[in-house]
């Protein structure tokens, strides 16, 4: 069993793991470049912001940007930090390519990936629970020993993760797909917006914050991140940028005066929300079951302290689970539209409750 490990850089993810290993009683320690942050984590309860012991620790999480891990691997190796090591980037190809020149140990590393994350950083924003249910993918080459690999799963365990093994080139291919491409597309949408008139960004719904939610993060990381992993999402955005150029035709065709053209338009949209369609669904649902359909059942809150708690408990009153949910806040009025997800056999009965509680359901 582990009983203690090290964890190389108190950011988000770092500390986040700190946090969920030391709530399993593990002894963690803790080191990062910025002494700082290392001492905040500790402060949160994260582990010890001391010196681990001479004999070296049985697990070292690098929580270090991906063109940082090679070099951080033989430093702490070099040193005896640990017995067994792994990381958390978000990209595997290149920092195993980077170890095999500097003359790691690799088989006592893992490559390991938490897909989880929140849209600030740093320490202050770390949670204990943020991998709960997540996938936590590892990519052991090789020569990853056993005992390395065991402890990577333990380590995931401990973090209530779900473990997924994949090799490194498949899970750089799979993150451009469904993480890196998919943050620079909402980028480039919410770059539209910078030089936007006023009057049009007043109308923002829901919609458009979907789209851009991710759009804030910080760049200093993504470029990092898309650095190490250029290849696989220039081809991801290579396919886009295709359908982007197809969809432009049909759209023009579709404005078009002459019927066959706007025929051609209409199909060609036709086919690619069709075709969104699919996609969509073979997006995992909850607790990763295939995807679920349920009813929107949107109800008009105020924004006034305890009404969304009020809310949920007249929701729970009514013996109804929510699914999902989504507030979109009116620009001109203090309330907010939520949309409360549930069970189709539910629905009908859940809106008849709701306005019979005083509640206005827009239904």
């Amino acid at each position: 069993m582990m009983r203690s490990a090290a964890v190389v850089g108190t950011g988000l993810i770092g500390t986040s793991v700190a946090l969920a290993l030391t709530a399993r009683g593990i002894t963690v320690y803790l080191r990062d470049a910025d002494p700082t942050a290392a001492r905040t984590a500790a402060a949160l309860g994260a582990g010890l912001d001391e010196a681990p012991p001479a004999g070296g620790v049985d697990l070292a999480v690098l929580a270090v940007p991906p063109n940082r891990i090679g070099s951080t691997l033989k430093e702490c190796q070099d040193a005896g930090l640990a017995h067994s090591y792994t990381d958390v980037g978000s990209v595997k190809e290149q920092p195993l390519r980077d170890i095999e020149v500097l003359g790691c140990d690799i088989s006592r590393y893992i490559g390991g990936h938490p897909l989880a994350g929140r849209e600030r950083s740093g320490p202050l924003a770390a949670r204990a629970d943020l991998f709960d249910g997540r996938p936590w993918v590892l990519t052991p080459s090789r020569d990853t020993d056993t005992e390395t690999l065991n402890r990577a799963l333990e380590m995931v365990a401990l973090c209530r993760a779900v473990p997924v093994v994949m090799e490194p080139r498949a899970h750089d291919h799979a993150v451009a797909l469904v993480s890196h491409a998919p943050h620079l597309v909402s980028a480039l949408m919410a770059a539209r917006l910078e030089d936007a008139a006023d009057t049009a960004t007043r109308l923002a719904g829901q919609g458009v914050r979907d789209v851009t939610r991710i759009a804030g993060s910080d760049p200093r990381l993504w470029i990092e991140i898309l650095g190490a992993n250029a290849t696989a999402v220039a081809d991801v955005l290579a396919g886009l940028a295709d359908d982007l150029n197809e969809t432009v035709t049909s759209l023009r065709a579709l404005a078009a005066e002459d019927e066959a053209k706007r025929l051609s338009g209409t199909e060609g949209i036709t086919g690619i929300l069709r075709r969104g369609n699919a996609g969509h669904a073979r997006i995992p649902g909850k607790h990763g079951a295939p995807a679920a359909r349920y009813d929107a059942v949107p109800v008009v809150v105020g924004d006034q302290p305890g009404e969304l708690a009020r809310l949920f408990a007249d929701v729970g009153a009514s013996g109804v689970n929510i699914e999902d949910m989504t507030i979109d806040h009116s620009p001109g009025r203090p309330a907010g539209l939520v949309e409360l997800m549930v069970d189709p056999a539910a629905a009908e009965g859940l809106v008849v409750d709701l306005r019979r509680k005083g509640w206005n359901v827009q239904r």
